[in-house]
């Protein structure tokens, strides 16, 4: 198996930095806006948002924490370990994963978001699309598209879980 880097530390920052640029954008009151990572990355990245969002606009945007498992349609799994810290309900909801590539990790997540609440809209940022959807889903922020093929693997590494800032293809 064959791995290359495709995107280093200071690459991602900058991705993390255009999409929060792009958030406070297309979003006139920030103060309805709540970051929902999905676990466990995607957390980790609502909260970098965070931060840049603190800096930049001065405001404390709620994160939620989206365990999608419990929503899956390949796995079973009892516990739900969402966090929702606020009422979701007539909020923009934006969603935050690392990779976007069938589709069924966010329909599983929007299926969670829903049984806790009706936002008024609900968006999605991924740091990376690598293409090959299964469900009709599209990201609204995009940090790097990155095609991939069906038999390549994108790994995304953060500090927090990995020591490092790197995205990989793992493949033949």
């Amino acid at each position: 198996m064959k791995t290359k880097e495709v995107v280093d530390d200071i690459t991602m920052n900058r991705a993390i930095t255009r999409i929060t640029y792009e958030i406070i954008e297309r979003n006139k009151d920030l103060n309805q806006v709540v970051l929902a990572g999905i676990k466990t990355r995607g957390v980790h990245l609502a909260h970098r948002i965070q931060k840049r969002l603190a800096q930049l606009e001065n405001i404390d945007i709620p994160v939620a924490e989206v365990d999608t498992k419990p929503f899956r349609d390949d796995i079973k799994v009892e516990e739900d370990t969402t966090v929702i810290p606020v009422d979701i309900t007539d909020r923009q909801v934006i969603l935050i994963d690392d990779v976007l590539y069938t589709g069924r990790t966010i329909r599983a997540a929007i299926d969670n978001l829903v049984s806790h609440g009706r936002p008024s809209r609900v968006g999605l940022a991924v740091l990376v699309d690598r293409g090959h959807r299964e469900l009709p889903i599209r990201a609204d922020y995009v940090g790097k598209n990155i095609p991939t093929s069906q038999t390549e693997e994108i790994i995304v590494e953060m500090t927090e879980t990995d020591g490092q800032d790197r995205v990989l293809i793992m493949g033949e």
